[in-house]
């Protein structure tokens, strides 16, 4: 139970790494394949348990995501993991497949030995944003959904489904909680595994994610269906996060360096189909909440993640040098609060100064003043 001056909120997470998919889906340039198996492996040995690392969809719409077989596969083979006594069995790897032929392709690479733990799944609130998106009526998603739910389920698969324009459509215009939670409810009765509540645009304000998020554990309390997902498009990132949190969500999804958003329309220099006429010019406009500013500020609140918080800043310090520019990560450039003084940092000649005026070694105020103040009712706003 939280004091009379502290927030209430978990005081143990559960952190997804999503850099890998949603992350690069935005870069203009193709990241080498071995550079992310590299922070694969860089994020589970730093004890991230929960990733989401490539896109089943057709490549030639994100070519981004052309090695995800190979990248799959490496992974689950990877020496280096192995070695360092890594069991797959604790980790959980997702993907996302958004139509049923990429969860079919998800199914055979299961059966293959080499698929995903975990795919997800995306409807949205208003209509039109979904069928931007998916290219299909709500009704006729919902029910190829419910198909794939039944596939991944038989091979294994746990299928997560992503709730949308929660807070607000791009397209459409202001939206309703009632109907976020309605669609929370339908991808539970059809048997979803778990939900993202996903604000994909940066359109909720910290007051309105504490609310919803209120709502959805008022009516369905177990915070094991509940991811949050937060863009930052308008900056409001670590702000919607610390809502969520006091709200009593305990699983939330970022990214290094807070990069991601829609996918690219462009892929070293070449147009592709990406997003089309729905995206953002500047890549640093969007993005999720950056993973290294949610370590360092979760660590700071005294919250358990069961991150290595400091090879998280290593690892998005070499980030930033794979993605080719200065990221959104705060973290990077100021790193942790000091814990202990800096002596680096000192002005000499203190100790000297207030032995010249005959000061005490620990004095802070003035020889005569009292030891505590008493401060007038017309000033503090108490009665005498």
């Amino acid at each position: 139970m939280a004091g009379k001056f502290e927030l209430s909120y978990p005081k143990k997470v559960r952190l997804a790494d999503i850099s890998i998919r949603e992350g690069l889906q935005h870069e203009e340039h193709f990241i080498p394949t071995d550079a992310k198996v590299y922070y694969i492996e860089e994020s589970i040995l730093a004890g991230f348990k929960r990733l989401e690392i490539t896109n089943f969809g057709n490549p030639a719409f994100m070519p981004q995501f052309k090695d995800a077989e190979e990248l799959l596969k490496r992974v689950r083979n990877s020496k280096r993991l192995s070695s360092a006594g890594v069991n797959f069995d604790d980790i959980e790897i997702s993907v996302i497949t958004i139509r049923e032929t990429s969860v079919d392709k998800a199914v055979t690479a299961k059966k293959e030995g080499w698929g995903p733990d975990r795919v997800g799944m995306m409807v949205s609130t208003d209509e039109q944003h979904h069928f931007a998106n998916s290219g299909t009526t709500l009704p006729e998603y919902w029910e190829e959904a419910q198909r794939c739910i039944w596939k991944c389920h038989d091979a294994g698969i746990r299928l997560f489904g992503t709730v949308s324009t929660i807070w607000g459509s791009p397209i459409s215009g202001p939206t309703r909680f009632e109907d976020a939670l309605e669609f929370t409810k339908r991808w539970l009765s059809i048997g979803a595994d778990d939900i993202e509540h996903a604000d994909h645009d940066g359109s909720a304000p910290p007051n309105q994610v504490y609310r919803y998020f209120s709502m959805i554990l008022d009516e369905l309390p177990n915070t094991d269906l509940h991811i949050a997902h937060f863009h930052v498009t308008r900056g409001w990132g670590m702000a919607n996060v610390l809502a969520a949190l006091t709200a009593g969500i305990d699983i939330h999804e970022g990214v290094l360096g807070g990069i991601g958003g829609q996918p690219t329309n462009f892929i070293d220099r070449t147009p592709v189909r990406g997003t089309g006429e729905y995206y953002y010019r500047d890549p640093n406009v969007v993005g999720l909440g950056s993973l290294e500013d949610m370590l360092v500020m979760m660590d700071e609140m005294g919250i358990e993640t069961g991150i290595d918080v400091d090879r998280v800043l290593a690892i998005g310090s070499k980030w930033e040098k794979t993605i080719g520019r200065r990221l959104r990560s705060e973290s990077i450039l100021n790193g942790r609060i000091p814990k202990k003084p800096r002596e680096e940092f000192r002005r000499k000649g203190l100790a000297e100064r207030k032995q010249k005026r005959k000061e005490a070694p620990q004095q802070r105020y003035p020889s005569g003043w009292p030891e505590k103040i008493e401060l007038p009712p017309e000033i503090t706003g108490k009665p005498r």
